[in-house]
């Protein structure tokens, strides 16, 4: 186990996938980009911030992906953190995870809508960049999944996803976007607006307490920086200069995010259990 978070012989998600084929997010992380949150690490920070991870919380991450937030999550020192993710590779790197001090760090296989984890176990629950792929009826069971697994009375629940602008955004515009989004990520993405999102949350039995919103600037080159930092930047887009094909994948997305920015954030939710009605 080694303190970079992350075994060097273990592959990410998507190795041996042609660059043409493969889902984008695997194929930043195949340059090496390890932050593929669309709000950046600044909007998962406050995410965690708002969360309030401490040393007597319990932490579950659904779709914990390569790690880059449960080794933000860990330096917290929570009691336990639990990852959850579909993809062996992803949840044999999520093993490697080196915790500081007592915290209890597993990794499991399984689905988010499904985790076969304890009813009201745990005190945090939180997923990102992951609901925007999902179908609405399976946004509804991995929400209803994450209320499950908390304690109704000291449960939180956040999410951090992609988000369409403005509220009433004429719907002919949210299925264009929506349909060059699939074309350039080759990903179903289905983001919801805020409003959306809100009661996605509340209709499943929670109360949704802070929201925060951010521009949608994952291939920009500040953001690219903020995230990665310089030295790591310039390491990925050398990669992605030396694979022409990569590279015409990439372009391809940024020009996406671009055409669309005006109508393209990154949200962040905080939410708690509803308490019941008498």
């Amino acid at each position: 186990m080694n303190h970079s978070g992350l075994q060097k012989n273990i592959p990410i998600p998507g190795d041996g996938l042609d660059a043409t084929r493969m889902p984008g997010h695997w194929l930043l992380a195949r340059l090496g980009k390890r932050v593929l949150r669309p709000g950046g690490v600044e909007l998962t920070r406050w995410m965690l911030d708002a969360l309030g991870v401490d040393p007597q919380d319990q932490v579950v991450e659904l779709a914990a992906g390569l790690g880059a937030t449960a080794r933000l999550t860990l330096a917290r020192r929570p009691a336990t953190y639990t990852a959850v993710d579909r993809d062996p590779t992803a949840v044999a790197a999520l093993s490697a995870l080196a915790a500081p001090g007592p915290t209890q760090v597993r990794a499991i296989r399984s689905d988010a809508a499904d985790t076969g984890l304890a009813d009201g176990e745990f005190t945090v629950v939180y997923g990102e960049a992951m609901l925007t792929m999902q179908p609405r009826p399976a946004k509804q069971r991995i929400v209803r999944e994450a209320r499950r697994l908390l304690n109704g009375s000291t449960g939180r629940y956040a999410i951090h996803e992609l988000c369409l602008l403005p509220d009433d955004l004429d719907p002919a515009l949210a299925d264009r976007i929506t349909a060059d989004l699939r074309d350039a990520i080759h990903v179903g993405a289905r983001p919801l607006t805020p409003t959306d999102w809100t009661e996605l949350l509340t209709d499943e039995g929670f109360t949704v307490t802070a929201r925060k919103t951010a521009p949608m600037a994952l291939l920009e080159p500040r953001r690219l920086v903020s995230d990665e930092g310089l030295v790591q930047a310039l390491r990925i887009a050398g990669r992605a200069l030396r694979d022409p094909a990569a590279l015409r994948r990439v372009l391809h997305m940024r020009r996406v995010f671009q055409r669309h920015r005006a109508h393209l954030g990154a949200i962040s939710l905080l939410a708690v259990p509803t308490p019941p009605q008498p």
